[in-house]
C-alpha cells in the first residue's frame, strides 16, 4: 500500500461582509501562538506562503494565517454583485477594511500582519490607519510610493496575460534561488492574470504615502520592513528610505534574495523573518 505525508495545514472559508461587498474568503492555516496573517503578492494566491505553513520553527509559537484575497485563488469576486459589469481596481481603503474585517471575523487577538509587495505597502496603510488593531506589522518588498507598473497591457487583447504576468516576475528573483522554487513561483503568476492589473491601481495608483509616513507611530504598532537585495522593482534602498522616516521603524535588508521571498525561497527568508520576530518579541514583551 502506497504511504504519503498529510500536510498539517489545513484550509477553512469564512464568510465576510466588506463595505458593501460579501465574499466567501479561503485561508489556509496551520500552528498555535501569536497570529501571524499572511498576504501575498499582486496576482497571486496563498500558495506563496506553504513554506511557512509548515516551517515547524514558526508554526511551533506563531498560528500562521494565509488567506486568498478575493478574486484571487480559491476566493471568488462578491457573491452579491454583478461585478463582471465593471473594471477591477483594488483602492487602499477597501484593501484595509477586507483585512480588520477578516481579522475580526477569525476573532484573532492582536495579530501581526505581514504581506508582500503590495502586500507590503498595505501592512504600511494598517500601521497607518489601525495601528491598535496589530501588534505589528511587517512590510515585506514594500514602500511608501511604488509608481509606474498599472499598465494596459498586462491585460491586452494581442497578449497573452498569464505569460505576461507570470514572465513579468522572473527576473525580480535572485540567482541563488533555487530553481524549483522560482519556477513554481512563476507557475503561481501564471494563474492570477486577471486580478494582476486591478492589484497594481492599488500598488502604483492609489497607495502614496510619502506625506504620511510622519503619522504612522511605530513604537505603538512596530514596523519592521524586509527588503530583499535583488528587488529592483522595490528596491532596498527604498526600503531603507521608508523605515527610516517612520517613527521607530527598523529595516533589514536580506541577501541573496528577491521581490517573492518566501516562495522563491523559503529557508533563506526565514532566517530574516527570525529576526523581525524576535525584534518584535522583545518590544512588545511578548
Amino acid at each position: 500500500m502506497a504511504s504519503g505525508r498529510i500536510s498539517p495545514v489545513t484550509g477553512h472559508y469564512v464568510t465576510i461582509d466588506v463595505e458593501d461587498a460579501q465574499y466567501r474568503v479561503f485561508y489556509l492555516e496551520n500552528g498555535q501562538g501569536t497570529p501571524l496573517v499572511c498576504q501575498h503578492t499582486a496576482g497571486c494566491h496563498n500558495h506563496q506562503w506553504r513554506g511557512l505553513l509548515e516551517d515547524e520553527e514558526i508554526t511551533g509559537r506563531y498560528r500562521v494565517i494565509a488567506y486568498d484575497l478575493p478574486r484571487h485563488g480559491k476566493s471568488d469576486p462578491p457573491s452579491n454583485q454583478e461585478w463582471w459589469k465593471e473594471e477591477y481596481r483594488l483602492t487602499a481603503d477597501h484593501f484595509t477594511s477586507f483585512i480588520v474585517t477578516f481579522c475580526d471575523a477569525l476573532e484573532l487577538q492582536a495579530p501581526i500582519f505581514m504581506g508582500s509587495s503590495f502586500g507590503g505597502n498595505v501592512a504600511l496603510q494598517l500601521a497607518l490607519r489601525h495601528p491598535d488593531r496589530f501588534k505589528a506589522v511587517i512590510p515585506v518588498e514594500g514602500a511608501d510610493y511604488s509608481p509606474g507598473f498599472y499598465l494596459d497591457w498586462w491585460q491586452h487583447p494581442h497578449a497573452n496575460a498569464a505569460q505576461v504576468c507570470a514572465s513579468g516576475v522572473w527576473d525580480l528573483m535572485a540567482p541563488q534561488s533555487p530553481e524549483q522554487d522560482r519556477w513554481a513561483t512563476w507557475f503561481y503568476y501564471t494563474q492570477g492574470s486577471e486580478a494582476f492589473k486591478g492589484d497594481l491601481y492599488f500598488y502604483s495608483v492609489d497607495h502614496d504615502l510619502r506625506d504620511r509616513l510622519d503619522d504612522i507611530d511605530g513604537d505603538r504598532c512596530p514596523v519592521i520592513m524586509l527588503t530583499g537585495e535583488y528587488d529592483y522593482l522595490t528596491t532596498p534602498e527604498d526600503g531603507r528610505r521608508t523605515a527610516e522616516a517612520i517613527r521607530g521603524a527598523e529595516f533589514i535588508e536580506m541577501k541573496e534574495i528577491g521581490h517573492f521571498p518566501m516562495s522563491e525561497n523559503h529557508p533563506r527568508f526565514a532566517q530574516y523573518l527570525g529576526q523581525a520576530l524576535e525584534r518584535i518579541e522583545k518590544r512588545t514583551g511578548s
